[in-house]
C-alpha cells in the first residue's frame, strides 16, 4: 500500500523520497519522479514523513532507525493499523524530540488506492492535520479528523472489526442463497443493487463469484485487528458477541492452514461447513472501483 500511496504523491507533483526494506521494490516509483533512498535516515530531513507498515513492532523499528541520526522531520504521519497503546507510545517518543505526529490509519488496499478511493481517519493536533491535508488529499477521497490523541486508532479498529463481521455475514447469506439454488453472481448482483449493497460488497463480488482470492488482506492481519477490537471492547466495557464469533471463525480458518490467500476465503470455510463445494462461476462481474 505504501508503494501505491507514494506513487500517487509523485504523480501529483510532490517531492517524494521513498525508502523500502527491499530497495528494488521501490525502484519502479522512479518513473513517476520519486527518488529512492539507500538509507532510511535520509528521510529524516524531510518536512513530512509517511509510515506504512504492518504492525506496531514494525512501526517502532522503522521510527527508531529513522531518528537514529541528527536530522528529524517536522511531522510524522503514521498510517498503519496499530493499537491505541502503541500509538500513544509513538506520540511520546516524537513529543520528546519535538516532532509533530498525526495518527492517520487508512481504509483501503492497493487496488482501492489505484482507483483513487483511499480514505484516512486522523487524530492528533489540528495543526498537524491541516499541515498534512494537502498531501492526504492527493492520495484519495480525503480524510476525516476525529479529534486529539489516538482516537483515529479506535476508529480504524472499529472499521476492521466491521470488515470481518460483514465479510462473514456476506459469506453466510451467499452460501445460503446458492444452496437454495441461486447462482452467486445473480444473488450478489441483486444485493449490490439494493440498499444493502455497498462499495465493499461490490468490491468483493469478483472474489466471491470466481473464487479469485489473491491477497488484499491476510487472515492473520484481520485476526490481529479483531483481537485489537475485542481488547478495546474489554477496556471500554462494550460486549461484542458478533466480533467474538467472527474472530473464532477466522482462527478456525487459520488453523486449517488457509493463510496464503485473501481473508475472503471465509466464503470457502462457510461453504465447507454447509456441505457445499464451490466452483468458480467464470462470470464477468464488476468490482465497483473502475
Amino acid at each position: 500500500m505504501g508503494y501505491e500511496m507514494a506513487g500517487l504523491l509523485a504523480k501529483g507533483g510532490a517531492d517524494v523520497l521513498v525508502w523500502n526494506r527491499t530497495r528494488e521494490k521501490a525502484k519502479p516509483l522512479e518513473k513517476y519522479g520519486a527518488k529512492v533512498a539507500d538509507q532510511l535516515t535520509e528521510l529524516a530531513g524531510r518536512d513530512v514523513v509517511f509510515c506504512m507498515v504492518s504492525t506496531w513492532k514494525d512501526v517502532k523499528e522503522v521510527v527508531t532507525k529513522l531518528l537514529s541520526g541528527k536530522a528529524k522531520p517536522k511531522l510524522l504521519v503514521e498510517c498503519s493499523s496499530i493499537s491505541l497503546e502503541g500509538s500513544a507510545e509513538l506520540r511520546k517518543i516524537l513529543d520528546e524530540k519535538n516532532i509533530g505526529y498525526l495518527a492517520a490509519p487508512v481504509s483501503g488496499n492497493a487496488k482501492v488506492i489505484k482507483a483513487g478511493k483511499l480514505t484516512f481517519v486522523c487524530s492528533g493536533p489540528k495543526k498537524a492535520y491541516e499541515q498534512a491535508m494537502p498531501l492526504l488529499s492527493m492520495m484519495g477521497t480525503g480524510a476525516s479528523y476525529v479529534g486529539e490523541g489516538e482516537l483515529s486508532r479506535i476508529v480504524k479498529i472499529c472499521h476492521n472489526v466491521f470488515l470481518g463481521v460483514v465479510t462473514q455475514s456476506l459469506a453466510e447469506i451467499t452460501v445460503l442463497a446458492q444452496k437454495a439454488g441461486v447462482p452467486r453472481h445473480a444473488f450478489l448482483d441483486f444485493m449490490n443493487k439494493s440498499v444493502m449493497g455497498s462499495t465493499f460488497t461490490r468490491y468483493k463480488t469478483p472474489a466471491f463469484v470466481n473464487l479469485d482470492f489473491k491477497v488484499t488482506f491476510t487472515p492473520q492481519l484481520l485476526r490481529k485487528d479483531m483481537d485489537l477490537g475485542l481488547d478495546a471492547g474489554r477496556r471500554f466495557e462494550v460486549p461484542m458477541p458478533l466480533a467474538s464469533a467472527t474472530r473464532d471463525l477466522i482462527q478456525s480458518m487459520i488453523g486449517q492452514g488457509w493463510t496464503e490467500q485473501d481473508f475472503a476465503t471465509l466464503l470457502l470455510q462457510q461453504a465447507e461447513a454447509s456441505g457445499l463445494k464451490l466452483e468458480p462461476e467464470n462470470t464477468e462481474v464488476g468490482d465497483g472501483l473502475s
